[in-house]
C-alpha cells in the first residue's frame, strides 16, 4: 500500500462524517454549546485516536475490539445525557445498543485472550498509518452503524411508543439472539479437540454459513426501524446504518475475508465444496 493511502483515507473518513454531522445536525439537540449527534460522532473517533496511541506504542491489538464496545457504550451515554427528559423510544435503543456492546465485546474479549492474537493485525500493528487508519474504520464503524439511532436519540423530536418501535425492537431481538447462539455454537466447536482443523457445519451453520452476520445485520436493521419515526428532513440519511453494515460484513470484510480463508484451506474438500454449494450464504434456511 502507498505510504500516503492510509492518511488520505483518514482524511477521506473524517471529511465524510463532517458530512454526516452536517446532516443530522439541524434536527438535534444541544450540548456544550454544539449539536449533540456532532458531540457522539466527534467522541467516537476521539475515542479510536487516544486507544490507538498505546496501542502503536506496545504493538498490541489485544484491546481493539474492546474499545469498540467501550465507545458504542459512550456514545449510547452521551447522547441520553444530552436530554433533559429521557423518552421510552431512546432508552429502548440506547438499551438494545448497550446490551450488545457488552455482550460482543466480552465474547471477543474472551477469544482474544484464548488465542493470544488477533491474526488480522499481523502485518498492520507496527505500520503507523496502516494501523491508525484501521481504528478510524472503527470510529467510522460506531457512527455509521448507530447513525439512526443516535439521531432520534439526540432528536429534539419525540414520538410516543408506536409499531415501529416494537417491530424493530423484535427484529433486534431476533437478530440478537441468533447471533449469540451461533457464536456460542462456533465456540463449542472450536474448542473440542477433535474438531481442529476442521469446518462447523451444525446449528445454525448448518442453516447458513454466515448466521452470526445474519443477526448482526437484522439487529442494527432493527434498531434502525425503531429510529425511523423521529428522523426527518436530511435526517434520513442516517438509513444509510443498515445499508452500512451489511455492506461491512458482506463485501469488505467478515463474509468476504472468511470465505477466501476457507477455499484456501479446504478448497479441495468435497465436503467443504458440497457445504458451499448447497448452503445458504447469509439468510438462514428454515427448512
Amino acid at each position: 500500500m502507498n505510504k500516503i493511502a492510509p492518511f488520505l483515507a483518514v482524511a477521506g473518513i473524517v471529511a465524510l462524517h463532517i458530512g454526516l454531522i452536517f446532516a443530522l445536525s439541524p434536527y438535534s439537540v444541544s450540548m456544550f454549546g454544539l449539536p449533540a449527534i456532532a458531540v457522539c460522532i466527534g467522541l467516537a473517533f476521539v475515542i479510536q485516536w487516544a486507544a490507538f496511541v498505546p496501542a502503536y506504542l506496545t504493538g498490541s491489538e489485544r484491546f481493539f475490539d474492546l474499545m469498540g464496545s467501550i465507545t458504542y457504550l459512550s456514545v449510547s451515554a452521551v447522547a441520553l445525557a444530552s436530554k433533559d427528559m429521557l423518552d421510552a423510544r431512546s432508552l429502548i435503543i440506547a438499551a438494545c445498543v448497550s446490551i450488545w456492546a457488552v455482550r460482543l465485546g466480552s465474547f471477543l474479549a474472551r477469544r482474544i485472550h484464548a488465542d493470544g492474537k488477533d491474526g488480522r493485525f499481523d502485518t498492520i500493528k507496527n505500520n503507523f498509518g496502516v494501523f491508525l487508519m484501521t481504528w478510524t474504520l472503527q470510529g467510522m464503524w460506531v457512527s455509521l452503524c448507530y447513525a439512526a439511532g443516535l439521531a432520534a436519540m439526540t432528536s429534539a423530536v419525540v414520538v410516543a411508543p408506536d409499531a415501529f418501535l416494537y417491530v424493530g425492537l423484535l427484529l433486534w431481538l431476533l437478530g440478537f439472539v441468533v447471533e449469540v447462539i451461533a457464536d456460542q455454537q462456533k465456540s463449542a466447536f472450536r474448542a473440542n479437540a477433535e474438531n481442529v482443523g476442521k469446518f462447523i457445519t451444525t446449528g445454525l451453520w448448518s442453516r447458513s454459513r454466515h448466521p452470526n452476520y445474519f443477526g448482526e445485520i437484522t439487529l442494527w436493521l432493527g434498531v434502525t426501524v425503531m429510529a425511523l419515526p423521529v428522523l426527518q428532513g436530511w435526517q434520513y440519511v442516517a438509513l444509510i446504518s443498515p445499508v452500512f453494515t451489511w455492506l461491512l460484513l458482506t463485501k469488505i470484510s467478515g463474509v468476504r475475508m472468511l470465505e477466501a480463508r476457507g477455499r484456501k484451506r479446504w478448497g479441495e474438500d468435497p465436503e467443504y465444496q458440497a457445504y458451499m454449494d448447497n448452503t445458504p450464504r447469509l439468510v438462514p434456511r428454515v427448512f
